[in-house]
């Protein structure tokens, strides 16, 4: 699985504070963690956390790269913020923009923009990809896979390669009311996605929104990480610095035979 980490985020105290300070220890040491816990992704996302997104989102990019080569997932729905970020990126070794709507109602080409950054990145340069519109996140497995096909459509359209695709069918707290159906409707919406080019785009999802506010939020993270992969998905945001997630994520992966079993398996995956 692709596992983007997704603890370099302006939301987390410890980040917020260190940009505040610009405390690059904090930063990269959590980039050099989620490294050695075998994240493939680093996800950089400025959120709320400074009144000039697109400054700071430099100085994250500059300040993981000053210590640690793992390619970064640019994360942020403001295409100025992302294109700071790819100023100062090093694509060599490939790169992700997190995440783009199918539109907005104050910009209907944004997903041509977030196209465009993501090809212009390099033949290694792939895109996150919301299914979420102007009328916003849908609330059915019917409009979620029509708002990927869309997507998909669009991609192609501009010549973007399907495989260099993800989509994201919008995890949402399982405490809101109302909401203990979308977990569901994402598993179903998974299985519809997949089909929709050859070859197909890669599925992910921000994990930790599933339990945001709970009691039990990594016990939720795991398994419902488990029972999207067996309907597809390929990859997630999450926090590869939560062992018990991570040893779940391995053990499905042998059970679903994409990996090969040896007792020391978990060690193995550790290792990279």
């Amino acid at each position: 699985m692709i596992a983007i980490g997704e603890r370099i985020n302006g939301m987390f105290g410890d980040v917020k504070q260190a940009i505040a300070d610009k405390d690059k220890k904090v930063i990269q040491d959590l980039a050099a963690a989620q490294t050695d816990a075998g994240a493939t992704y680093l996800d950089v996302n400025v959120g709320t956390a400074a009144a000039d997104q697109e400054a700071t989102m430099s100085w994250l990019v500059e300040t993981i790269q000053e210590t640690c080569r793992t390619p970064l997932s640019l994360d942020s729905q403001k295409p100025d913020v992302i294109a700071a970020g790819l100023k100062v990126a090093d694509t060599s070794g490939g790169i992700l923009l997190n995440s783009s709507p199918l539109n907005k109602k104050s910009d209907e080409e944004v997903l041509d923009r977030y196209i465009e950054m993501a090809d212009g990145a390099g033949p290694d340069g792939k895109l996150i990809t919301l299914t979420m519109d102007k009328n916003g996140v849908p609330q059915d497995v019917d409009t979620r896979v029509a708002v990927a096909a869309e997507i998909v459509q669009k991609a192609m359209e501009k010549g973007f390669g399907t495989d260099r695709l993800f989509i994201d069918p919008i995890i949402l707290p399982i405490n809101v009311p109302n909401a203990q159906i979308q977990p569901t409707n994402i598993l179903d919406a998974i299985g519809q996605i997949k089909y929709l080019a050859d070859p197909a785009p890669h599925i992910t999802m921000g994990l930790s929104n599933l339990s945001q506010g709970t009691t039990q939020r990594s016990l939720i993270n795991r398994v419902f990480l488990s029972m999207a992969l067996s309907h597809g998905a390929d990859s997630a945001i999450v926090d590869v610095l939560d062992d018990k997630l991570m040893e779940v994520l391995a053990t499905t992966e042998i059970l679903l035979n994409k990996q090969l079993y040896s007792d020391s398996y978990l060690k193995a995956y550790r290792s990279g």
